[in-house]
């Protein structure tokens, strides 16, 4: 777990020294829009890349949680963020938050909810505690979620803080010893 938190965190300095380096220099940031364009958004094209706070929120994740939160942070951030999304963007009609709607964190919860569930069932010993922690798992990633509704990018802030609320729950729902 930390060799992987410092590969990853490698990989987050890069990322960061590479967007400030083309923020700087416009011929460093026509080579990597012409080679990265096509996976870019047109923020990051303009702005910093998501990369480096992807890579950052996992290897925070890596470093800072016991390996099963570690791992169901960074499982929120690989499905949750992009579902929220998804379902955000093409049903979202009741906004909550800029830019988000009750329809995004909604699907943000039942993926979260349901991501802890199984994971939970083929890692823990069955009980109730797991059906109470995957549910407020659910709503610790949901929410982690809608924090980037203030700017901040939430590559970041859904493994940093569904891992730090995952922890805290878990002192409480005692599901991972």
């Amino acid at each position: 777990q930390q060799l992987g938190g410092v590969i990853v965190l490698a990989i987050a300095l890069s990322g960061f020294v590479i967007d400030i380096t083309r923020a700087r220099f416009p011929m460093i940031n026509h080579v990597v829009i012409k080679v990265m364009g096509p996976l870019m958004r047109r923020s990051e094209k303009e702005g910093m890349s998501g990369l480096p706070f992807y890579a950052l929120g996992v290897s925070i994740s890596l470093f800072s949680y016991q390996r099963d939160i570690a791992i169901l942070s960074v499982m929120f951030l690989v499905f949750s963020d992009p579902l929220s999304s998804f379902f955000g963007v093409l049903y979202g009609k009741d906004k909550i938050l800029p830019n988000k709607s009750l329809q995004g964190a909604v699907a943000g919860f039942f993926v979260c909810y349901l991501i802890t569930l199984f994971y939970t069932m083929n890692h823990v010993t069955l009980g109730n505690h797991i059906l109470i922690f995957a549910v407020l798992a659910g709503f610790i990633g949901a929410l982690s979620e809608l924090v980037s509704a203030f700017n901040v990018d939430d590559n970041l802030t859904i493994p940093v803080l569904s891992g730090l609320g995952m922890t805290v729950l878990n002192h409480f729902v005692n599901v991972f010893p």
